[in-house]
């Protein structure tokens, strides 16, 4: 038997070498949304001790080789290219950072490794965000282990940026390991940052492993339904409650929290101290948590421009539908069959119907019983980095009642748990009409091309072609019937006088 073996894609590998962790993320394709095949990170702690002796841990040091050695071999085994080195600010700042590197060259012959400045440190890692959330407008402040770089958004775009060693290892070495003298550490460092009130009322972007530690533990906290820190987003006073009790809770305390990682308890007081210190300088009204940060806006900057500027919601739901649809040319002629039951939508409403369009077939190859659980699932946790939380909601939803689930179905709770109650209306309506779009059309755009829908008042008219290879069913009827339902009209099934005349 011959096996077919998949379709070549280009892969391409980037270190994080910080002065906390150090990480290797090979990515595949090239696509708006970056797509991680293989993540694997090394804690090392490179930058422990730096703040007295001003040189990288030995310990560090030795296991970093091994380790990038390691990663290097993976890279050349996937195939990897390009596959570069980013070191940050342990290495930038540590007096035996240059020796450190070229044993690195040693051990790594041919590969590139780049000592960022903090303000490139800063770029890639605003790129990465917007990569993510294109019209972020606030600050955006990246932590690691050496230094917090914070930059400020206007729409998407990158403007001011700053380097501040208030990274979590840093900032505890500064203090002698005491959260209450990092205060004002912290609050003097953020406070010589004139522009950080130009974000007053905006939104706080937060990036790296100590952040995305604390919100796991909110998470965990509020039983939030859906275990995704990406786009996670909290209220200014629930993110001061959080960075207080964090700050001032013994060890034990926090070692006992749910959700909290072992690893980084001895970092949280410190990320706690910053975020603190960060909401008040700022003023912002929401915190807003991303995985994407310095390693996608690497990635990005090497997509062509046709790529950078898509939509990454419309790319992600294109992505899939190409990998589990059936035919291509479907999705578009259901977005404008859809258009009539929705006469007063507009922009991301609009958006998410177009999304949810190309997404309605991806369950064609699953097992029947199973449909609609599965892509429900597919839809609510792909790895699109474009979608924030309700729209992963709305998409799986709808997309689970276009397969017919039951609409009290236990697995689409954490959906309907993330949407008010006019989203979670839409997207039902949307799900239904779905439905009867595929029991009309086989999944066919010849087939759906004999049909339209139009509402009349308080009716909600099928217009049937004849001869079109479509016709009024009992099947058809009832899921007619369920739609018209829902949008509280009635239904009727007429024939398409306009189409006949045409």
């Amino acid at each position: 038997m011959t096996v077919m073996s998949p379709p070549h894609l280009p892969r391409c590998g980037v270190v994080d070498l910080g002065s906390n962790s150090v990480r290797l993320v090979v990515y595949e394709g090239h696509t708006r949304n970056p797509m991680p095949i293989f993540n694997e990170k090394a804690v090392l702690r490179l930058g422990r001790g730096l703040q007295t002796t001003g040189r990288l841990n030995e310990e560090g040091m030795e296991l970093a080789l091994t380790v990038m050695h390691r990663y290097g071999a993976v890279a050349r085994a996937m195939n990897a290219q390009p596959f570069e080195v980013l070191a940050t600010a342990a290495v930038r700042d540590a007096a035996n950072g240059p020796a450190f590197v070229a044993a690195l060259r040693d051990r790594m012959p041919g590969v590139p490794i780049h000592i960022l400045s903090g303000a490139e440190e800063a770029a890639y890692s605003a790129d990465g965000v917007v990569c993510g959330i294109p019209a972020a407008d606030g600050v955006l402040a990246d932590i690691g282990g050496g230094s917090l770089e914070v930059v400020r958004l206007v729409g998407g775009v990158r403007g001011s940026s700053q380097t501040l060693p208030l990274g979590v290892i840093r900032l505890s070495e500064r203090s002698g390991g005491d959260p209450v003298r990092a205060r004002a550490f912290a609050e003097a460092d953020l406070q010589a940052v004139s522009w950080l009130g130009e974000a007053f009322g905006r939104d706080l972007y937060l990036v790296g492993g100590a952040w995305r530690a604390l919100a796991r533990i909110h998470m965990a906290q509020s039983a939030y339904p859906l275990n995704m820190v990406h786009h996670y987003t909290i209220g200014r006073d629930a993110a001061r409650d959080l960075a207080d009790l964090i700050a001032t809770a013994p060890r034990k305390v926090l070692e006992r929290l749910p959700g909290a990682p072992r690893r980084r308890i001895d970092d949280l007081p410190f990320a706690a101290v910053t975020l603190r210190r960060l909401l008040r300088v700022t003023g912002v009204h929401r915190v807003i948590f991303s995985a994407s940060g310095l390693r996608e806006g690497w990635f990005m900057r090497r997509m062509p421009p046709e790529i950078r500027d898509q939509d990454p919601l419309l790319s992600a739901a294109r992505e899939l539908a190409a990998r589990h649809g059936r035919d291509p040319s479907l999705p578009p002629a259901l977005v404008a069959w859809t258009r009539p039951l929705f006469p007063r939508e507009t922009g991301l409403a609009d958006k998410l119907r177009e999304a949810a369009c190309w997404m309605s077939d991806i369950g064609s190859h699953d097992h029947p019983e199973f449909r609609a659980e599965q892509a429900f699932l597919r839809v609510l946790r792909q790895p699109g980095v474009g979608l924030d939380h309700r729209a992963r909601a709305f998409l799986a939803l709808a997309v689970a009642l276009r397969y017919e689930a039951e609409p009290d179905a236990g697995f689409l709770r954490p959906a309907r748990m993330l949407m008010d109650t006019e989203t979670t209306h839409r997207a039902e309506v949307l799900g239904i009409a779905l439905r009867l779009a595929y029991t009309l059309s086989a999944g066919t755009k010849d087939l759906l091309a004999g049909t339209r829908l139009r509402i009349d008042g308080t009716r909600l008219l099928l217009l049937l072609r004849e001869n079109s290879g479509v016709f009024a069913g009992e099947s058809v009827i009832r899921r007619l019937d369920r739609l018209a339902q829902a949008l509280g009209l009635q239904a009727a099934a007429e024939p398409d006088m306009e189409i006949a005349a045409a």
